[in-house]
């Protein structure tokens, strides 16, 4: 704690705070903390216990994923409340877990929008990488009811899966393009130069272009 401590950096925490992160760490130096340390799965939940964004971050990158019970990441899940904490927790971890499928069933329907989003998270992987059993259909039509009006995070992970349903699966292509055209959703999202817009006609079409160059 007192190596993050010293390794805080005003600048970076008003970056971060931009986006709704309350540390002041940079990325690239609590990436190296934790190669140093390597994995260790109760220091991992000692940090965690601190409650500190950054020691958080660290215990994620530490942890052993499949060590987590399926309560046990419930309860982290829904202690993670910033944005970072959150994504690294789902990405990092949940993703790796034995457990995930369970969760993403059980948070998807979940009425808080934050665990919500990281169902849908969870759900956008599943279209890309195990999509047998999933009702695309079905998927597609919670997304056009809902995602215009769901709050931030939520509609950017119904967004990610509309996206990858429009990209892996070309008999849904017209339909996702389609609902994205009509909501609008992201449509002015600032994008970098050479960077794919998050707006996801063009994202689902810029990534089928792309496949198509392949060799």
């Amino acid at each position: 704690m007192a190596e993050l401590a010293a390794l805080e950096d005003p600048k970076a925490r008003a970056v971060n705070e931009k986006h709704g992160d309350d540390h002041g760490v940079n990325l690239g130096k609590l990436r190296a903390v934790a190669k140093r340390l390597k994995t260790q799965q109760e220091l991992a939940r000692e940090l965690w216990a601190t409650g500190d964004t950054a020691a958080r971050l660290v215990a994620i990158l530490i942890s052993r994923p499949k060590a987590y019970g399926r309560d046990e990441l419930d309860a982290m899940l829904r202690k993670a409340r910033t944005p970072k904490v959150h994504d690294w927790l789902v990405n990092y971890v949940v993703k790796k877990n034995p457990h995930a499928e369970e969760l993403r069933v059980a948070w998807s329907a979940d009425p808080d929008p934050v665990v919500a989003s990281a169902g849908w998270a969870l759900t956008a992987e599943r279209v890309v990488k195990k999509p047998d059993g999933l009702d695309l259909v079905g998927l597609l039509d919670i997304v056009e009811a809902e995602m215009k009006d769901a709050p931030d995070r939520l509609q950017w992970a119904m967004n990610a899966c509309l996206a990858q349903i429009g990209i892996e699966h070309p008999e849904h292509r017209t339909r996702s393009i389609g609902i994205g055209e009509r909501l609008e959703v992201l449509k002015d999202y600032p994008t970098s130069p050479g960077c794919t817009s998050p707006f996801a006609p063009a994202w689902i079409n810029e990534m089928v272009r792309r496949q198509g160059e392949r060799p």
